[in-house]
């Protein structure tokens, strides 16, 4: 078994504004990462930091791009355990998406009807919900199975097996795992830890 990260998130942006406002969830958008640091984290969003009608699908990191720009993000993450097989096509569909991004595009006319309970979808574009049931969906876990057709972020919680792992700021999800380790190896080098 291997654990996979789902991550809600809000970053306070103006079109994240209107969706939180529709949605009346508190998390308006929604990623997938392989590992417990986040540093293979991916969603379809902004594709630059300053254009939010730019989209596709993107790999996200905690200190660069949307996250860098918007420090206040808002995050809850959460764990699910899958099998090895499930992890193997989990990345490799994933791995898929990189190789072929240029086919894909954001699903910005889907996103916006959420809002009115209506499912649009084009081909090869997807929203960020869109693309984590997808990716979940394709590589074989059932769960998913039992979320609604119209996807939101927050609906993923519905999800069995999901595990709660931190509720805070995005920037200090990452922040605090660098601390334990520190901390770990001070300790084993009998220093003082000062944290700042």
């Amino acid at each position: 078994m291997k654990k996979i990260y789902i991550i809600l998130t809000h970053t306070g942006t103006f079109l994240s504004t209107i969706i939180k406002y529709y949605t009346k969830d508190e998390f308006s958008h929604i990623s997938i990462a392989l590992d417990d640091e986040l540093k293979e984290m991916y969603s379809f969003g902004r594709l630059h930091p300053y254009n939010p009608f730019w989209g596709g699908f993107v790999h996200e990191e905690i200190d660069k791009g949307t996250f860098k720009r918007f420090k206040n993000t808002r995050a809850e993450i959460y764990s699910l355990f899958v099998t090895d097989e499930q992890y193997e096509r989990i990345n490799k569909n994933i791995e898929y998406f990189k190789e072929n991004k240029q086919k894909y595009k954001f699903n910005i006319v889907g996103l916006l009807c959420v809002s009115i309970h209506k499912k649009v979808k084009s081909k090869n574009t997807f929203y960020c919900a869109e693309f984590v049931k997808h990716i979940l969906k394709s590589s074989g876990v059932s769960e998913v199975k039992e979320l609604p057709e119209i996807i939101k972020p927050e609906d993923f919680e519905q999800l069995k097996g999901l595990r709660f792992e931190y509720n805070g700021l995005l920037k200090k999800y990452k922040k605090k795992k660098y601390l334990e380790i520190d901390g770990v190896h001070n300790l084993m080098q009998n220093k003082k830890i000062s944290y700042v």
